[in-house]
C-alpha cells in the first residue's frame, strides 16, 4: 500500500470534504481517502503510486487547487 498526503487549498466545509473524497476515490487503484477541510489536508492509501498529475486534475475539475510543496 502506498499513502499520499496532499495540501487542497479551497475547501470550506463537509460537503467540500465529500466531494474530493468522491472525485479521488474514482481513481483507479485508489483504496481511500481522507480529507479534512480545516487543515487543508488530504491523504490517499492506493494499490500504486498514483500519478500525481491525476490526482492535481481531479482536483482542479472541484475547483480546488493543490498546494505545491514549494508554495
Amino acid at each position: 500500500m502506498k499513502e499520499t498526503t496532499i495540501k487542497v487549498k479551497g475547501m470550506m466545509c463537509g460537503g467540500c470534504e465529500n466531494r474530493v473524497k468522491n472525485v479521488l476515490g474514482s481513481i483507479e487503484g485508489v483504496q481511500s481517502v481522507e480529507a479534512d477541510h480545516t487543515t487543508g489536508i488530504v491523504k490517499i492509501v492506493s494499490q500504486a503510486e498514483i500519478d500525481s498529475n491525476a490526482i492535481e486534475e481531479k482536483i482542479d475539475t472541484l475547483g480546488f487547487q493543490v498546494v505545491k510543496e514549494d508554495e
